[in-house]
């Protein structure tokens, strides 16, 4: 092997002049793809500086379209998560029970709910709370949304938490056993608190996920979320539709991007955390706490002797 990894022999002299001419074809491509974007859109007028100046210089896009849009996004998003999240963690423990009479009715309710496509659920709930709620038509889609995302979420983030919880080593299992623990003492307090690290990566895609599909509810049902401030403002600026949806992207990028920092920063602190907690005993701190001697060692008397 030729190189410092032991996963894969480093490149010779002529690999790395045929990568370095994949990389010059690649960005020669990509460059070309771009150059005929824009020109096909400057072809179209949509390049002109009428239609993007008002996302610039016009307050009243902001006040008026985007940022009541992403607010009702965050607003719909932030209520399926937080009621998401632990009916999905309780979905995903009920899977794991040891129990068939509740093992077997909650499998059947995440299978169920996994599915059935989230924009059905959207649609179904809609027309349940019209048919028997008093809900009116102004808050309706917005719990129509949540309750779709909420169904569908929490059956997917039920099979993350299963999954999460039997990646475990069985170990871990045996120990907490061996020291008298239940099985939901064993789940809650050993296997969980282990698995959401792991399983920290997965749950933040589902999250991004809500967040994007929240964009359902305005396609479909009339949700003034981010997406649908698309025709309000292609409507009153001059059909300026690529530079709307330019922006509109450029906000799901940013919040996505900030959940998924914050996600990292988070997984990166609980790694930290359970590192710094596995202290191992010195000599003295094993005296402090009782050790005793293993058998057959020498006495305190004999090894003063």
């Amino acid at each position: 092997m030729s190189g410092g990894s032991v996963l894969y022999d480093a490149p010779g002299a002529r690999a790395k002049r045929r990568n370095l001419l994949y990389t010059a074809l690649f960005v020669v491509v990509l460059a070309l793809a771009a150059w005929w974007v824009l020109a096909a859109m400057a072809d179209k007028q949509q390049l002109t500086a009428a239609k993007w100046s008002p996302f610039v210089t016009d307050p009243a896009v902001w006040s008026t379209y985007l940022l009541p849009g992403l607010g009702e996004t965050l607003l719909a998003a932030g209520l399926s998560i937080v009621v998401a999240l632990p009916v999905g963690m309780l979905l995903g423990l009920g899977r794991l029970s040891d129990h068939a009479w509740v093992r077997v009715p909650v499998g059947t309710v995440v299978e169920l709910f996994r599915a059935i496509p989230v924009l059905l659920m959207m649609v179904f709930a809609a027309q349940l709370y019209a048919e028997f709620s008093s809900l009116s038509s102004d808050i309706r889609p917005l719990y129509a949304v949540v309750t779709g995302l909420v169904l569908y979420n929490a059956s997917v983030m039920a099979e993350i938490v299963r999954a999460g919880v039997l990646s475990l080593p069985r170990g871990q299992t045996d120990a907490a056993k061996a020291i008298g623990m239940r099985k939901g003492q064993t789940t809650l307090s050993v296997l969980l608190p282990q698995a959401v690290t792991a399983m920290l990566p997965v749950l933040v895609s589902q999250l991004v996920v809500i967040v994007k599909d929240t964009a359902l509810g305005g396609a479909i049902l009339g949700l003034p979320e981010l997406l649908a401030q698309n025709r309000t403002i292609t409507a009153n600026y001059g059909a300026n539709t690529i530079a709307a949806f330019t922006v509109i992207a450029v906000l799901y990028i940013l919040v996505n991007f900030s959940l998924t920092s914050f996600a990292g920063w988070l997984e990166r602190r609980l790694r930290r955390a359970r590192r710094s907690a596995g202290v191992v005993l010195g000599t003295e701190q094993g005296e402090d706490i009782g050790v005793a001697n293993p058998p057959g060692a020498p006495t305190d008397e004999l090894r003063d002797a």
